[in-house]
């Protein structure tokens, strides 16, 4: 019997629902061979339904690519009505294909660099947990459902962020994850109870209809704003970056899954989603543009001062999302969705690579313990130097076309906005420059403990072989856009976009490609100048920059100072005067004087028969003489 793409689509949210189960109940008696096996081939398997559906879909016209699932009724109270359904368009497509293809890979990847670990198959139920949660966000049909996903990541991500609970940094890094991206939860929440209050539904069919109806120029941008805080703290945007770093502290794999393939995309995913609100908003999303750029750069700067590898690519995530976020805001949303792609391509190939470094030295991740790789691990070599490039943005890598476009719509396009352009321009130069960084100071550079490289060994085939996946994807998967020559990202999203004439195509600009390639080129230079061999000693910086940038700009001492340490300290005061001070004392006190009277009172259940029969005498003659009395 011929399946259908609802069979297919079902068969992608069950699979990894499977693995989850099984890893998780089972996966403390299971050999951790047939864990892995459950974890990835589900992962693997749900890719192949969503290629499936996929398939499917691309041969309807263009105007058919959409089906809508309604599953049952979820949640029926008065007139809240809300059902369990899912949304098979080319946009949830497209990211099924991203969150399963990658994440597959990255499952496969794990299975070696967690060989060792106890906690072997509980990472593998939290690792099928996570890309459930993400694929049951960009499945949903409605808003409240997405809210269910958009939970549910936050949640893993606290799972595997501490994952090693056992180390402080770990524990509150995890901690510390889930707190601020708290803070997006509300917005979502807040953007939802708007939503129904001025529409009385929450499926994305009703609300993006009746949206330009229903409502007016403040609830929009109400709306949209709520949104957009929701969508800076899961993507780690300016102000709320502060969490994505610290996330570090988990394993690689982990890193790798949530910067390339599920969590922080969904914020970029979010804004593209619900498009048509943010239309409606023309400020919010200027204003998306603009926090977009200036993370960009922000994000970038620190690059150039980490030591610690890992570090180093979770600021460069955090500055390409701020790409991301400016093509979005600039109304480009194909153009966000098209760098979205190459980005899980290139930054989940330089966490496999990087983890492959650590992996040969023994957990070792600090940059300047490092040094003299190249020859002993060649493969991971090529393919840090692969994704090294494509994140830099050269031709004809991944990482060069999907750029392009961006800085075109910020240059050249029907809402250039030079002043951000130029900072996104900037923001290449300097990638190209902590990227190239990384790279020669872990593989070129003489290493200042020789006994680390001595020792160093390439990792084994289930690491390296999905890492060489990676190399593909990253070097060639920006060809599938190129200007004048293909266009299946924007192509395939042209559908999503259709009814509300929002995605902004940027024009192909040679001058702006020129530019942006020669920027990207200063930028290997300036960091080959500094860096290349024989150079051993970081260079002379002025020391007031370098502690601004190795302090990140203070940002966090700014939050310590104006929200850590005073709600620390309320709480204490609290603990101590008002915890311990009255409720402590009163329950106490309360306490302390039953304790009293039931003392004065055990004579009277002394456990002798005596005493219980003059009681009952007593009484008998009090009783009598009252009864005589009256």
């Amino acid at each position: 019997m011929e399946r259908t793409a609802p069979d297919y689509a079902a068969l992608v949210l069950l699979l990894p629902a499977l693995g989850f189960l099984a890893s998780a109940l089972l996966g403390r008696w299971l050999p951790r061979a047939v864990v892995a096996l459950v974890a990835c081939g589900a992962i693997g398997v749900a890719f192949v339904a969503g290629l499936s559906v996929t398939m499917q879909m691309a041969a309807l016209p263009a105007a058919e690519r959409a089906q809508r699932l309604v599953l049952w009724p979820w949640i029926f109270a008065g007139d809240f009505r809300v059902s369990l359904g899912f949304l098979l368009d080319p946009l949830s497509l497209f990211m099924v294909l991203v969150v399963t293809g990658v994440g597959f890979l990255i499952h496969v990847y794990a299975v070696g660099y967690m060989h060792g670990d106890p906690g072997f198959g509980r990472f593998f139920a939290y690792m099928n947990l996570f890309v459930l949660a993400m694929l049951v966000l960009v499945l949903a049909d409605n808003v409240l459902l997405l809210m269910v996903g958009w939970g549910g990541v936050g949640l893993c991500s606290y799972l595997l962020i501490a994952f090693w609970f056992e180390r402080p940094e770990a524990a509150d890094a995890g901690l510390k994850a889930f707190v601020v991206n708290a803070i997006g939860d509300v917005g979502l929440m807040l953007a939802a109870l708007l939503l129904y209050g001025r529409i009385g539904a929450l499926d994305y069919a009703t609300v993006l209809s009746q949206a330009p109806q229903a409502l007016d120029q403040r609830a929009a941008t109400l709306v949209a704003l709520f949104l957009l805080v929701a969508a800076v703290a899961k993507s780690a945007q300016l102000p709320l970056h502060v969490w994505l770093p610290d996330a570090m502290a988990g394993p690689t794999p982990v890193s790798a899954l949530i910067h390339a393939a599920t969590m922080v995309t969904a914020g970029v995913y979010l804004i593209v989603r619900l498009h048509p609100l943010f239309v409606l908003a023309p400020e919010v999303l200027a204003l998306a543009a603009t926090l977009g750029a200036l993370t960009a750069f922000f994000a970038a700067t620190l690059g150039l001062v980490q030591t610690n590898i890992k570090r180093v690519m979770a600021y460069s995530t955090v500055s390409q999302l701020g790409y991301m976020f400016l093509a979005v805001g600039l109304a480009s949303f194909s153009a966000g969705m098209f760098h979205l792609m190459t980005h899980a391509f290139y930054k989940a190939l330089l966490f496999l690579a990087g983890g492959a470094v650590i992996h040969a030295l023994g957990g070792e991740e600090d940059l300047r313990k490092m040094g003299g790789l190249r020859q002993r691990l060649p493969v991971t070599y090529w393919s840090f130097l692969v994704g090294t490039i494509a994140l830099s943005g050269v031709l004809p890598f991944s990482g060069f076309f999907s750029k392009e476009e961006i800085l075109s719509a910020a240059l050249a396009g029907p809402r250039a906005n030079p002043l951000l352009g130029l900072l996104a321009l900037a923001t290449a130069g300097v990638t190209a420059a902590y990227i190239f960084r990384a790279l020669l100071m872990a593989f070129h550079r003489p290493p200042d403990e020789p006994e680390h490289a001595r020792h160093a060994h390439e990792a084994p085939p289930v690491m390296a072989l999905p890492t060489l996946a990676l190399v593909a994807l990253a070097a060639l998967g920006g060809l599938v856009q190129v200007p004048g020559v293909s266009h299946a990202v924007e192509g395939w999203l042209e559908p999503v976009f259709a009814k509300a004439h929002a995605d902004v195509v940027p024009p192909f600009s040679p001058w702006v490609t020129a530019l942006s390639w020669l920027v990207a080129l200063a930028g290997l230079a300036v960091a080959w100048r500094v860096y290349a061999p024989p150079a051993k000693e970081a260079p002379r910086v002025p020391s007031g920059l370098y502690r601004l940038l190795a302090n990140g700009y203070y940002v966090e001492a700014l939050y310590s100072a104006v929200f850590v340490r005073p709600f620390r300290a309320l709480a204490r005061g609290l603990g101590e005067r008002v915890d311990r001070g009255v409720v402590d004392a009163t329950l106490d006190g309360i306490g302390q004087r039953l304790a009293d009277l039931s003392r004065g009172l055990r004579w009277v259940q002394s456990g002798y028969a005596r005493s219980y029969a003059l009681a009952m005498l007593l009484g008998t003659v009090v009783l009598l003489w009252y009864l005589l009395w009256k």
